[in-house]
């Protein structure tokens, strides 16, 4: 571990950038693979005559259900791998590889139940994939920022995934989706056997593949300095020093803990709202299904500006008061669009709530690699990405459970808020390091 105060190289700004465009990839397939495109094909075309009493969407939820376990199991695994900084680049590479490929893959899945099988195995692991690969990404967050940095750097990042959504959202519409009847979107293909949106997933890979190279050219592996150099270790191992490193924070500082528990709450609750917006735009305040997509537009183009002004903004006042301050506006915007009806109220409350969606996300990022102790980044974002899985049932269990009391899924927005509200005392009662120095751990300061 370093001195407090030691110095450190400052990055360059390409490799500031080239981290970045990995999120500007990533995100987009996210969005286009388990949101918006490929999905609603397994479940509309690929599933639509599928026999038995099980729809498809209901088998693309168990899927997406083993792939969440699969990271829950995995995250704290590869995160004591990547501890050391000069495998992160290797096992980020592996894991993006894998994704890459695997949406590359989907071009295979034709408009025939019989493929369905395949195409949720694909997706799964897509989507496990890119999960874990965030491990590495985010813990690599401390080789391109400094102590000063670290917010804005997390933001920026933040933002350029938001906006990578926008344009890949917009790319595949216009040019493989748009339009009716046999040929589809800007570039004429045919819709026979699901071929647009076969043709659409192999870009997607390219994409994504284009704009992880940048990373690895740019951002070098740091130096193994003598006698840091150590053997990976197998899985049950992996989980003995696990072990070992979550007694040693427990016995170190405790609000480590805490705030795991806690940021695994609101970041749930934000992920419902994210999740069952679309829902409620629809069902509740009159959103055309047409509009459902510009608005995820809008959204993301919103959420990019929140989390580039709450990264600025984290840098300057530290990432808890980020925090705080984004739930409690979340809760009152959340209240007020319950009381309200009709389409421009959901416009407007909706688009307001993901302003600070991107500040909550980034300042949570950020608030785990202050709270992490130098070199031991890894091992923090495993576990960050692990209990984030463990509660994720939260958000879906209360907005569903809130519907059922009150009768009305409009009451579902009840449930999300009692989650944001839950995340907000958790993170209230967890004490967190000062921005350039900690009282919880050592500061952020060399990368060597």
């Amino acid at each position: 571990m370093s001195a407090p105060g030691s110095a450190a190289p400052t990055p360059k700004r390409s490799q500031v950038f080239s981290w970045a465009l990995w999120d500007f990839g990533s995100l987009g397939v996210s969005s286009v693979v388990g949101t918006f495109v490929f999905s609603v094909y397994l479940t509309r075309g690929v599933g639509d005559d599928l026999p038995g009493d099980t729809s498809p969407a209901s088998w693309l939820g168990r899927a997406l259900a083993i792939a969440g376990l699969l990271v829950a199991v995995l995250a704290p695994v590869i995160g004591v791998w990547v501890d050391a900084p000069w495998r992160r680049r290797r096992v980020l590479a592996l894991l993006t590889g894998a994704v890459v490929l695997t949406t590359a893959a989907m071009a295979f899945i034709r408009d025939d139940y019989h493929y369905l099988w395949l195409g949720l195995v694909l997706v799964a692991c897509a989507a496990a994939c890119n999960d874990l690969a965030a491990v590495p990404y985010n813990a690599m967050l401390r080789q391109v920022s400094t102590v000063e940095s670290p917010g804005r750097i997390s933001g920026f990042g933040l933002a350029m995934g938001f906006f990578g959504s926008v344009v890949l959202l917009l790319v595949v519409y216009f040019g493989f989706i748009f339009g009716n009847g046999d040929v589809r979107g800007l570039l004429q293909l045919p819709s026979a056997d699901g071929q647009n949106v076969r043709a659409a997933m192999l870009l997607v890979a390219v994409w994504f593949a284009l704009f992880a190279v940048p990373l690895f050219v740019a951002v070098p592996a740091p130096a193994v300095e003598p006698g840091q150099m150590t053997k990976p270790v197998g899985l049950l191992g992996a989980y003995r020093r696990l072990w070992s490193e979550i007694t040693g924070e427990w016995r170190r500082d405790r609000n480590v803990v805490y705030y795991l528990i806690a940021s695994a709450v609101f970041r749930d609750g934000v992920t419902g709202v994210v999740t069952f917006g679309a829902v409620l735009g629809v069902n509740v305040y009159g959103i055309s299904e047409a509009n459902v997509l510009l608005f995820g537009v809008g959204a993301s183009v919103i959420a990019a500006v929140g989390a580039a002004l709450g990264g600025l903004l984290d840098d300057r006042v530290g990432s808890k008061p980020v925090i705080v301050g984004s739930l409690i506006a979340m809760i009152g915007v959340a209240v007020t669009l319950m009381a309200l009806s009709g389409a421009p109220a959901f416009w407007a409350c909706g688009l307001l709530l993901c302003l600070f969606i991107g500040p909550i996300v980034s300042s949570a990022r950020t608030l785990m690699l202050r709270m992490s102790v130098d070199g031991k980044e890894g091992v923090a974002f495993g576990l960050f990405a692990t209990t984030g899985r463990a509660v994720s049932f939260l958000a879906p269990w209360l907005f569903s459970a809130f519907i059922d009391i009150f009768g009305t899924d409009r009451a579902g927005m009840g449930g999300l808020v009692v989650v944001l509200a839950l995340g907000l005392a958790g993170i209230l009662a967890v004490r967190v390091p000062g921005r350039w120095s900690t009282d919880a751990a050592p500061p952020i300061t060399s990368r060597r």
